[in-house]
């Protein structure tokens, strides 16, 4: 029943005092619903600024994506892979991975997560190929992950791309093209054994 005074008040904006027999729960009531418009408003802004926040880090699906299938997995722990021992180490895996991509650079985020993004560059990725067929690879320059052919820098610890120099990338905003975060693969840990798959 009070959330039908409640719309009765929003929709019409009327007072409620015809339905409510004495002048301190009338008070009480008034406060009330006023309380509630203003909390119901609130809840309608944030509901819009989720919205609207939300759709701001969406991407297209990047062209230049490797396609083909892979996953296998390491033992981050080991020796072998004593780069990626500590949080925020990193490491280079280029033999691991047979598909189409440059090789992985592995992060590790926290003591249980781990971030892979590809050394393909996701914008431009054979502007600087040589005469060999040789191309460029995404190095690490930590806290970035650094385009030397494109003079781009995205962040590693979410992918996001920081500094680029617009003249360099085709593609750049200014030109109403989109212009890709690193490309990220998924991970999966379970405390010894690593997994990166696409």
């Amino acid at each position: 029943m009070m959330v039908v005074f409640l719309l009765i008040s929003i929709i019409l904006d009327a007072k409620i005092t015809f339905f409510i027999p004495t002048a301190y729960f009338q008070t009480y009531f008034l406060r009330y619903f006023v309380m509630m418009k203003k909390q119901f408003l609130h809840l309608l802004i944030l509901m819009g600024l989720a919205a609207g926040l939300s759709s701001c880090q969406k991407y297209p699906e990047n062209p230049n994506r490797p396609v083909t299938p892979f996953s296998f997995s390491i033992y981050p722990n080991s020796l072998q892979y004593q780069e990626i021992n500590v949080v925020s180490g990193w490491i280079y895996l280029t033999s691991e991975v047979e598909s189409t991509s440059r090789g992985i650079i592995v992060y590790r985020q926290s003591q249980n997560e781990f971030l892979a993004y590809d050394r393909l560059p996701p914008n431009e990725p054979n502007a600087c190929t040589d005469a060999e067929g040789n191309t460029t690879r995404l190095v690490v320059d930590f806290p970035f992950v650094v385009d030397h052919c494109n003079n781009a820098y995205y962040n590693i610890l979410n992918g996001q791309i920081i500094v680029a120099e617009p003249d360099m990338i085709p593609n750049f905003p200014t030109d109403s093209g989109p212009v890709y975060p690193l490309i990220q693969y998924h991970t999966q840990y379970d405390g010894q054994k690593l997994t990166v798959y696409n």
